[in-house]
């Protein structure tokens, strides 16, 4: 993945979206509300909630060199519940790490087909995109998938209103690791550690660009636990499904 390119992106993203008055940092609500009421379309960043819970996240595109050692940690760590993002390519080229992680119970959502800005193209590109991954990964794990994290987190209304209508739940992040900047092993434990909250959905990444994210996990995962935090999947974080885990 091209860092420069995906900091432009997502520097062009926030620039469009708070011009339309669709603020990035401006947190879902997910509280019961009227049916009558209609949702205007909308990513989820996190989850308002009051207790110690949050997502680890994990966004793979290519590589077969980086996935390994993170199921590696979250295995000797007894991390049982994230939440994956692939790209539907890279499930077809590397099907037994795609089994590995569903093997090891994680969830699993669409990174889309081609690693391009949805915000760029026709609905109809758009909609051609997520039936491609979507149909990738049902073949390889026979899972049908309905979240989705759009290539480089970009999308404006109406991509969010396509994949709506496609049965999709856009999820974007509140804390973004930066490990896709390679900033140091430092820099990405603190980044984490110090802006997480309740409710969080944490960025990170297992494709081959990211080459200090396994690095920095095994200290992620401690602090994370050291300030009382538990894991859920993003499904879970969504649902307010309470969540338990047990350290072995």
């Amino acid at each position: 993945m091209n860092s420069v390119r995906r900091f432009v992106a997502r520097v062009s993203l926030a620039a469009t979206l708070f011009c339309t008055g669709f603020a990035l940092s401006a947190p879902v609500s997910l509280a019961a509300q009227s049916p009558a009421m209609t949702k205007p379309p909308a990513a989820i960043y996190k989850v308002a909630t009051s207790n110690k819970v949050l997502a680890l996240t994990f966004d793979i595109s290519w590589g077969d060199k980086a996935p390994g050692p993170i199921l590696d940690i979250l295995q000797a760590k007894h991390v049982t519940k994230a939440t994956f993002f692939l790209s539907g390519p890279w499930v077809l080229h590397h099907q037994e790490i795609a089994k590995r992680i569903k093997a090891m119970g994680f969830e699993i959502g669409s990174h889309g087909h081609m690693h391009k800005n949805y915000s760029e193209h026709t609905d109809t590109w758009v909609r051609e995109q997520v039936q491609k991954s979507e149909q990738a990964i049902k073949d390889v794990l026979g899972v049908k998938t309905t979240l989705i994290r759009t290539p480089n987190g970009d999308f404006n209304k109406h991509t969010i209103q396509v994949l709506n209508q496609m049965g999709y739940t856009v999820i974007q992040w509140n804390t973004d690791s930066l490990d896709w900047m390679n900033p140091g092993v430092e820099q990405i434990k603190q980044r984490v550690l110090t802006r997480c909250i309740p409710g969080d959905i944490i960025l990170m990444h297992a494709s081959d660009s990211c080459k200090q994210t396994h690095l920095a996990l095994p200290a992620i995962i401690d602090g994370l636990r050291a300030k009382g935090y538990q894991f859920a999947t993003v499904s879970e974080l969504i649902s307010g499904a309470n969540v338990h885990s047990t350290v072995q």
